[in-house]
C-alpha cells in the first residue's frame, strides 16, 4: 500500500489528544486504516524551514488556501493587500508574514504560528524565519515539532542554510523530516533536478542521524503537490505535502517513556492528622501509578507515591503531558525544581554538564562566562568551563577549541554549576535533557543546550545507553 492510500482513522484507546483514554493501559493505543472521512484524533506540530525566498511562506499560504482553512476575512485582507503590491492574484505568503515588518521586506521574522485541520487530523503549523540571523527562530518553532518541512529552491539546490536547518533539525530530534523541493515550474518540472537535490540532501541528512527523509516536489506558487496531485509530474508517484502530514505516524505510548516530573509548586493542606504535602508539576514524559515507587532527584530521597489528583479527581495512572499533583506516603524535603522519577529509572545528578547546543545570542559565548542554567522548573548558578569544538556545516567536522560561539553557532561546551542537576540524556527526553543558559544581569536567553551526543551513530549510542523505559541505567556521557 502506498503512502497515498494510507487515511489514519481512529485510535482505539486513546483521546483526542493522543493519550490514553480512562482506564486504557499502557501499550493499548492502536492506530487503524479507515476512511477519508475519519475523525480527527491526532495532532501533529511540525515546522517549516528553509533558505531566504525558498517560498516557505508561500507553502504554507497555499497548504491553508487549498485546504479551505482560511476564513474569508483574512482571504479579503490578503486580496487588498495583495492588489495594492500589484499583484494579479492574492499573495499567499501575506498569511503567515504577520508582522508590518514582514510585509513591507516581504520576509519572514518571527515564528508564525497557525492551526488548521482536515477531516484526518489536526495541525500546529511553526512557518520559522529562512535569514541566517533569524535561525535561532527556527530553534524555537522545530523545538516541539514532530515533523520539520525544509523547503529548498529547485534553482539553488542544497545550500549553507539548508544543512543549518538539517543539523538543527537533528540537534532538536524531530523524528520526520519532508524535503520540499520547490520553484519545480522555474526548472520545467525536471525529474533530474528533483534527483539530484533529493539525493544530495539525503545523504547528508544520513550523516546527521535523520532517516527519515521524505522529499515531494512541490511549487507553492502554483499549488503543485502541495495539497492535490500533479499531472506536470507524472514521474512522481508519492504523495503529496498534506497528504504525508496526515499520514505520518505520531502516536506515542507513555508507557514506552521514561516518567519524569519536574515539581513546580509544593500544596499544603492541613489533614485530620497531619499537614498534608502535594507536589504539582506537568508530568514531561512517561506514566506514573498509585503505589509506584519513586526517588525524588537531585537529593536521592526515595518514597512511594500515595495519591494522584488530576484536575481535582483522584486517578490511579497520570501520563504525559498532564498537569498533577502527587502525595507520597513519606514526609520528604521537596522544592521546587526537584525532580520525581520511577525509583528503577533514576538519573544519576551531576554538577559537571556536557553538551550541544546552538549559541542564540548576538554576545559571544565564551569560556569562563557566568551565567544561570534554567533546567525543567530549577535555575541555578553556572559557569561556561570550556568550549572544545565548534560544527562545520559543510562537511560535519568539528573545529576544536574555537575561543568563543558566535550567534547561531552550534558547538559542544563544557558548564560547572553550583547545584547538582539531574538531566538525562536529550535522546531520551527532551524536556529533561534540555535547558538554557541565560545572562544573570538582564534575564535574556543566551543558549539552547542538549544534553549527550548530538549527530548520527553517537546519538543512537545515546538511546540505546538510555535503556528505552528507563529500566537500565542511563548513558552518562554528559556529565563528567
Amino acid at each position: 500500500m502506498s503512502t497515498r492510500d494510507i487515511a489514519l482513522g481512529t485510535q482505539h484507546g486513546v483521546d483526542r489528544e493522543g493519550r490514553p483514554e480512562s482506564g486504557a493501559g499502557p501499550g493499548t493505543a492502536t492506530v487503524t486504516e479507515t476512511g477519508p472521512l475519519a475523525s480527527v484524533t491526532t495532532l501533529l506540530r511540525f515546522a517549516t524551514a528553509g533558505s531566504v525566498d525558498d517560498g516557505k511562506s508561500t507553502l504554507v499560504g497555499r497548504l491553508l488556501y487549498d485546504s479551505k482553512s482560511v476564513l474569508t476575512d483574512q482571504l479579503r485582507a490578503v486580496e487588498a493587500a495583495s492588489g495594492q503590491r500589484g499583484h494579479d492574484g492574492p499573495d499567499l505568503a501575506l498569511l503567515t508574514d504577520g508582522l508590518r515588518a514582514e510585509r513591507e521586506q516581504g520576509i519572514t521574522i518571527d515564528v508564525a504560528y497557525r492551526y488548521f485541520a482536515t477531516p484526518r487530523r489536526r495541525f500546529i503549523l511553526a512557518d520559522t524565519p529562512g535569514h541566517v540571523q533569524y535561525t535561532r527562530n527556527m530553534v524555537t518553532g522545530a523545538s516541539t515539532a514532530e515533523l520539520a518541512v525544509v523547503l529548498v529552491d529547485a534553482r539553488n539546490g542544497v545550500v549553507e542554510q539548508t544543512r543549518r536547518h538539517a543539523a538543527v533539525a537533528a540537534l532538536l530530534r524531530v523524528p520526520h523530516i519532508v524535503l520540499a523541493v520547490n520553484k519545480m515550474d522555474l526548472v520545467d518540472y525536471a525529474e533530474p533536478v528533483f534527483t539530484a537535490i533529493a539525493k544530495e540532501f539525503t545523504d547528508y541528512a544520513a550523516s546527521l542521524g535523520l532517516s527519515e527523509v521524505t522529499a515531494i516536489p512541490i511549487s507553492a506558487l502554483t499549488g503543485d503537490n502541495v495539497v492535490t496531485g500533479s499531472s506536470r509530474t507524472d514521474w512522481y508517484t508519492g504523495p503529496t505535502v498534506l497528504e504525508h502530514l496526515e499520514a505520518v505516524p505520531v502516536t506515542h505510548d507513555p508507557g514506552q517513556e521514561v516518567a519524569r516530573l519536574p515539581v513546580q509548586y509544593v500544596l499544603r493542606t492541613h489533614g485530620p492528622e497531619r499537614v498534608e504535602r502535594r507536589y504539582a508539576g506537568q508530568l514531561v514524559s512517561g506514566m506514573l501509578r498509585v503505589g509506584q515507587p519513586v526517588t525524588v532527584l537531585p537529593a536521592g530521597h526515595t518514597s512511594t507515591i500515595e495519591a494522584i489528583d488530576n484536575l481535582g479527581d483522584a486517578v490511579d495512572v497520570a501520563w504525559a503531558p498532564q498537569s498533577v499533583s502527587l502525595r507520597l506516603a513519606d514526609d520528604l524535603d521537596v522544592a521546587r525544581g526537584d525532580l520525581v522519577v520511577p525509583r528503577d529509572a533514576a538519573v544519576e545528578p551531576t554538577r559537571r554538564l556536557t553538551a550541544t547546543v546552538c549559541h542564540l545570542s548576538d554576545a559571544p559565548l565564551r569560556p569562563g562566562a557566568r551565567v544561570l542554567l534554567r533546567h525543567a522548573t530549577r535555575t541555578v548558578a553556572a559557569v561556561v568551563e570550556e568550549i572544545p569544538s565548534r560544527l562545520v556545516l559543510a562537511d560535519l567536522t568539528q573545529h576544536p577549541e574555537p575561543g568563543e560561539l558566535v550567534a547561531n553557532d552550534i558547538g559542544r561546551v563544557v558548564v560547572r554549576t553550583l547545584e547538582p542537576l539531574a538531566v538525562d540524556p536529550y535522546a531520551l527526553c527532551r524536556r529533561t535533557g534540555s535547558f538554557l543558559l541565560i545572562d544573570p544581569s538582564d534575564g535574556t536567553t543566551l543558549t539552547a543546550g542538549m544534553a549527550g551526543r548530538a549527530f548520527g551513530e553517537a546519538a543512537e549510542a545515546d538511546a540505546q545507553g538510555a535503556g528505552g523505559r528507563g529500566s537500565e541505567a542511563p548513558d552518562r556521557s554528559h556529565m563528567t
